[in-house]
Parts: C-alpha cells; sequence; structure tokens
C-alpha cells in the first residue's frame, strides 16, 4: 500500500470512528451538557495534521444525523476544525515544551464553549448565554482534558512505536 493510500485510509477510518462513536452515543453526546466521547480523538493532530480532515468528516458526518439540523452541521464541524487546527499548531510549535498537551487540549473546550454554547445555542436556539457556554466547556473538558490527556499519555507511553506506525 503506498503512503498516500495509507494516510487516506487512516482519514477514513477516523471520520468513520468519531461518527460512530459520537451516533453510537447520542443520548450524551449532543445537547447544552454533553459528553462526546469521540472528542477524545481530538489529540490526534498531534500525531499529523491528515487528522484535521478526518476529525472535521467525522464531526460532519455525525452532525448530519444529530438533533440540531444545519446550524450543528455548519457551526458544530467549524468549531472542530477550528479547535483541531489549534491543536496540530500547538503541537507543531510546542511539542517540546511541558504542559504542551494540556494546552492542546483546551482548545476543543475554549472554541466549543464560544461557537456551539455561545453562537448555536445561545444565538440561534436562545438558551442563556452563561450557562450554554460554561455546559458545553464543561463537557469538553471533562471529556478531553480529564479522560483524553491521562489515556493520550498512558498510550503514548506504553504503546509508542506501535501508535506511531498506526497513526503516522
Amino acid at each position: 500500500m503506498t503512503s498516500k493510500t495509507k494516510k487516506i485510509t487512516r482519514i477514513g477510518v477516523v471520520a468513520g470512528l468519531y461518527a460512530a462513536l459520537t451516533l453510537a452515543l447520542g443520548f450524551i453526546s449532543y445537547g447544552p451538557i454533553q459528553f462526546r466521547i469521540s472528542e477524545v480523538m481530538t489529540l490526534l493532530p498531534l500525531f499529523g495534521k491528515e487528522y484535521i480532515l478526518s476529525l472535521t468528516i467525522g464531526c460532519f458526518l455525525a452532525n448530519i444525523i444529530g438533533p440540531y439540523g444545519v446550524p450543528d452541521i455548519i457551526l458544530g464541524t467549524l468549531a472542530t476544525f477550528i479547535s483541531v487546527y489549534l491543536v496540530y499548531l500547538t503541537g507543531k510549535h510546542m511539542k517540546d515544551k511541558k504542559g504542551y498537551l494540556i494546552i492542546a487540549s483546551l482548545w476543543p473546550t475554549i472554541v466549543n464553549a464560544i461557537i456551539v454554547g455561545g453562537v448555536m445555542l445561545h444565538g440561534l436556539f436562545k438558551l442563556p448565554l452563561i450557562l450554554s457556554i460554561l455546559e458545553v466547556g464543561f463537557g469538553q473538558f471533562v471529556v478531553i482534558t480529564i479522560i483524553g490527556v491521562p489515556l493520550f499519555r498512558f498510550l503514548n507511553n506504553k504503546y509508542s512505536k506501535l501508535l506511531k506506525d498506526i497513526l503516522n
């Protein structure tokens, strides 16, 4: 298999996993307070920029079927794109620095809290602004920073070579 074929395959597999996990756990993946477990994967762009595309596509696919319709398809997907791009940039420019993983994990929390909580839930659905931002931010923080960072560290320490072979 050529490297281009492997890259396209990885993009498709990760996009499919993100969408499938989000939809399978739909009861906690959507809403003002959401624990979208698939968001753990937003740390993948630390391994390479192709995961920006795969996670954006996965989010788009999950939001097509989700309960919020066109606003979530557009705004939720935009929030994912911006946040995973910032995760990628953090890894690219800070990977040698202590604390880069925590900083990278905060981007999806901040971006989703503002775009999904502030713009979509408040601006379009008229839910209370501060509450919407805090609820979305809380769910993101729990999934990505509290669960995702230790999981990422564990997997990276225990299976570093295997992960590099699979993800690169």
